[in-house]
């Protein structure tokens, strides 16, 4: 019986490692620090990418949203409407509703008047969704001159200290 019950659990300890061994590894939204370059932003397997510089001694703030997600639309909006203020930013704001009508919808109700805002109909599947690790949730960046992240998740009020 004790025989058993050894074997019983070399198998299970085995096996175990196995199956760690197989796991896919997923990519965190922590996976893009502050001080790396951002990745390319392709939308719709489009093959042209969006320029995410915004010129000498200028920022951009690339902001990732969805209409079903209060939280990120709130933030979104109220991001939209600080760099309004200011100059020296440019947004891009990427929606990932699935359908461009709820997208329209959405930012006609939130006052975004933005020349950079587009819908990535294509969700979680999509190279940007994975690119920017957006699976445990949506956020922006600040990106310098360069493409390069300085800050992120940023709210309407940390923006305007950084601008100021």
């Amino acid at each position: 019986m004790i025989k058993s019950v050894k074997w019983f659990f070399v198998v299970l300890i085995f096996s175990s490692f196995i199956s760690f061994s197989f796991e896919e590894e997923r990519v965190s939204a922590e996976t893009l620090t502050v001080g790396e370059k951002a990745p390319e932003l392709v939308l719709c397997n489009q093959t042209q990418s969006l320029d995410l510089r915004a010129g000498d001694g200028k920022y951009t703030l690339l902001s990732f949203w969805a209409s079903y997600d209060a939280t990120s639309r709130v933030k979104n909006a109220a991001l939209s409407k600080e760099v309004r203020d200011y100059d020296r930013i440019k947004m891009i704001s990427v929606s990932f509703d699935h359908y461009a009508s709820v997208y329209r919808q959405a930012v006609k109700q939130d006052g975004i008047q933005l020349p950079e805002s587009y819908v990535e109909t294509e969700g979680a599947n999509s190279k940007a969704f994975q690119a920017y690790g957006l699976e445990n949730g949506f956020g922006n960046y600040l990106l310098d001159s360069n493409g390069v992240i300085i800050a992120k998740n940023l709210d309407a009020e940390e923006l305007s200290s950084y601008l100021n």
